[in-house]
């Protein structure tokens, strides 16, 4: 287990370690088998399903962050996900927050009813009596997303690692929304950490992948045998990507956290913001736990903007800088709405349950001057009033402003890529 830095540790990954030609750069290794040293004598090395020296830098990187035992690297995040689930059977409980991301909650309910792979209970760790459900529900595993997405709720990781361990129950956290540079989920007890590398571990949106770091060597070797099993495993190319943008993980989140601390200010004096959500404000509910055991409030943020949400297309088609998107992390500023797009897997019960309301907006905070990403939103807010002095004087309305034109007849058409018109 590594002393580094963080900064150290992503900087240096697989750094002046190839021992063929004193490459300063870890070298790509695209081959899909190896030369075993002679018959019945494997090497260290035999088919790339199984183990790539390119992704076991990466691995080994990502381990170290953690500080685990033992890293895997996955495809997806959410492979990541389904390959911690292979530790559970049908008569185990499996028990996951109410808000967590909409894919995690698609994966979990459909497996637990669809396949009956588990057993499946939700319960609200944001409630006083989350102690007494978790316990009643006896489960074989604990399911955490710190902060939560998209509402950033914050769950006590060290309160619920020390129950389970009296329940004898492993403790999984998704940590993608802060990083091992932020939050290290394993030194407050839990047993496996979990990321999408597509986020901010990688940081440049040109690779989907995903990562499992476990505490306990015996549980990683029986995690591995599976990730092999059921070929889950990273690409070479996709792990080679990964450990080059997190070699810059540190200063990119440096940076993208000042923006975020300026645009959180901004959205603070916005009359068309009703509900601000992020842990570094001192009236959020988790403040104090996210300061205890996080080393930063991380570059996410949401809103619910106060106006119906036929004014939702409005307010997204007047952005230039932020682009309407799935995902986070990158260096790039991204927008969504996360009814409509990243939690579009949960119905509207569900949705309601966790709070999400139709005109809630999730902010993934790039390295753009924050001057210019304020301008920005507040080119959105301008039309959205705009376009509600309209809706109250009955008129229409055409805002110029490039290509958007916006009348009292629009009822929440979507005037963006028409591809996109079936996310609304």
């Amino acid at each position: 287990m590594s002393h580094s830095a963080a900064a150290t540790i992503t900087a240096r990954a697989g750094i002046a370690e190839d021992t063929a030609f004193g490459a300063v750069t870890p070298p790509l290794y695209l081959t899909t088998t190896y030369k075993l040293p002679a018959f019945q004598q494997p090497g260290q090395y035999d088919y790339s399903r199984s183990n790539n020296p390119t992704r076991d830098t990466l691995a080994q990187a990502l381990c170290e962050l953690e500080q685990g035992a033992s890293a895997i690297v996955t495809g997806s995040g959410m492979s990541a996900c389904l390959l911690a689930l292979q530790l559970l059977g049908p008569d185990d409980t499996l028990l996951i927050p109410h808000d967590c991301y909409g894919g995690s909650y698609r994966l979990f309910t459909n497996l637990a009813s669809r396949k009956q792979a588990f057993k499946l209970q939700i319960i609200n760790f944001q409630q006083r009596d989350w102690a007494a459900k978790v316990t009643a529900a006896k489960p074989a595993m604990i399911w955490l997303e710190t902060p939560s997405n998209p509402l950033l709720q914050i769950t006590d990781v060290k309160a619920v690692c020390q129950l389970a361990k009296n329940l004898n129950a492993k403790v999984v956290v998704d940590n993608t929304f802060l990083s091992p540079v932020l939050q290290q989920p394993l030194l407050l007890g839990a047993d496996i950490v979990v990321h999408s590398t597509t986020k901010y571990i990688n940081g440049h949106s040109d690779i989907v992948g995903g990562v499992l770091v476990a505490k306990d060597p015996a549980i990683g070797d029986e995690l591995k045998w599976w990730a092999n099993c059921l070929g889950v495993t990273g690409p070479a190319f996709d792990s080679y990507m990964t450990l080059r943008g997190l070699r810059t993980l540190v200063p990119r989140l440096q940076l993208q956290q000042q923006n975020t601390a300026e645009l959180v200010s901004f959205l603070q004096r916005q009359p068309l913001v009703s509900t601000l959500y992020y842990p570094g404000l001192t009236d959020h509910p988790g403040h104090n736990i996210a300061k205890a055991q996080q080393s930063g409030f991380g570059a996410m943020c949401s809103f619910d903007l106060a106006a119906p949400a036929a004014a939702l297309p409005v307010f997204f088609a007047s952005l230039r800088l932020f682009t309407l998107a799935q995902s986070l992390g990158g260096i790039e500023s991204l927008i969504c709405h996360p009814g409509s797009m990243t939690h579009a897997s949960m119905d509207a019960a569900a949705q309601q349950t966790a709070g999400i309301g139709p005109t809630l907006i999730r902010l993934s905070v790039g390295i753009e001057a924050p001057a210019d990403l304020i301008a920005d939103l507040q080119n959105g807010f301008n039309a959205v009033a705009n376009w509600l002095d309209a809706q109250q004087q009955g008129h229409n309305a055409t805002l110029t402003g490039g290509t958007v034109q916006v009348t009292s007849e629009l009822n929440g058409h979507c005037r963006l890529n028409p591809a996109l018109t079936a996310l609304w």
